[in-house]
């Protein structure tokens, strides 16, 4: 810090006292750290188990399948997850009733099931059944 005396000359101090500016960040710091963890929504969810329900009468149904490793597959048939919306679309074109039977494994990543499900709702399909196994 810069000290001047009295007589020598009268020019004004240009240095910012930074003690009450790092006083001040130090509390907004606490504040966010224990404010932090009350923002997350952290609910623990335990999904139920399937029953036995009745099965889709549909014999003519479109089986979208997703495998353990995130492979997608339409009627048996692998395809890339960017062509899903637009083979699906074009299904519907050629079947405007058409429904979808949607399969997948209980190791697959729920991120891809996750986009495989907006791409059946991006592609007009309002026709699905979540296909589950029962225990």
């Amino acid at each position: 810090m810069a000290m001047s005396s009295q007589g020598d000359n009268d020019e004004v101090m240009s240095e910012i006292n930074v003690t009450p500016l790092v006083d001040v960040m130090l509390v907004l710091l606490v504040v966010f750290i224990v404010t932090a963890p009350l923002l997350t929504n952290a609910i623990q969810v335990d999904l139920p188990e399937t029953e036995q329900t009745q099965s889709p009468d549909d014999d003519n149904a479109v089986t979208v399948s997703v495998d353990a490793k995130g492979i997608i597959f339409v009627e048996k048939k692998q395809i890339a997850p960017e062509d899903l919306t637009r083979a699906l679309q074009d299904l519907k074109l050629q079947r405007p009733d058409v429904s979808l039977f949607l399969q997948a494994d209980d190791a697959a990543r729920y991120g891809i099931v996750a986009k495989v499900m907006a791409s059946i709702e991006r592609s007009g399909v309002s026709r699905v059944s979540v296909i589950t196994a029962t225990e």
